[in-house]
């Protein structure tokens, strides 16, 4: 992870140089540490170095961490949660990146219409986490904050889609195998407790 942070470090170097330089020779420098950046990144994860370039060029800018919305929706005392065809059949929340000109809460209402065939409506923002702090693995190219919200279902019905092959309510101690990845047990834990205890705050960090 220490490694991993650096890599990402010198892409955010790179990005925001190339973004602000007027100068050839400045420029070569800062798409010369991009390379160093990927040659790091492939090292440590499962992406070839084509792919990592690829996912560089995609940004530009100022860089800034990339935000990951999840729905939290509550049916009997249950929680819902969806089968990833992306990662071997686990399960997780439904959610995904946030998308251009959309609010965070926008964008994880049509997540979960999308993923998971229910209509919702947020409620509250339980949690803003750091995904670094938090253990999930493999290790992202990118510098993530995963944004948690508590969402009531209004209409709807469980319909998979070309994301998810499964759709189902879980009790807190019957959880299926976790694409950790995206959302740890621990943190589902804490979610049953925002429901046991409405008024808690919202966590951070």
């Amino acid at each position: 992870m220490h490694w991993i942070k650096i890599a990402r470090k010198l892409q955010g170097i790179s990005q925001t140089g190339l973004h602000y330089t007027d100068s050839e020779y400045d420029r070569e420098r800062y798409e010369e540490i991009g390379d160093i950046a990927a040659e790091i990144t492939t090292s440590l994860s499962t992406l070839e170095k084509s792919e990592v370039v690829e996912l560089q060029a995609a940004e530009f800018g100022y860089a800034t961490p990339k935000v990951d919305v999840r729905g939290v929706v509550f049916r009997d005392g249950k929680i819902l949660l969806v089968r990833e065809v992306a990662d071997n059949g686990r399960w997780t929340l439904p959610g995904g990146w946030a998308d251009l000109n959309e609010s965070a809460a926008e964008s994880v209402v049509r997540e979960i219409r999308e993923e998971s065939g229910y209509e919702t409506e947020v409620l509250k923002l339980l949690a803003v986490y750091d995904r670094e702090k938090h253990g999930h693995e493999p290790p992202f190219p990118y510098h993530v904050y995963k944004h948690f919200f508590h969402c009531r279902i209004t209409g709807g019905e469980a319909v998979t889609s070309h994301e998810t092959s499964g759709i189902d309510f879980f009790v807190v101690d019957e959880l299926p195998e976790l694409s950790v990845s995206r959302v740890k047990e621990s943190q589902i834990r804490r979610f049953f407790e925002h429901l046991e205890n409405p008024n808690m705050p919202t966590d951070f960090d």
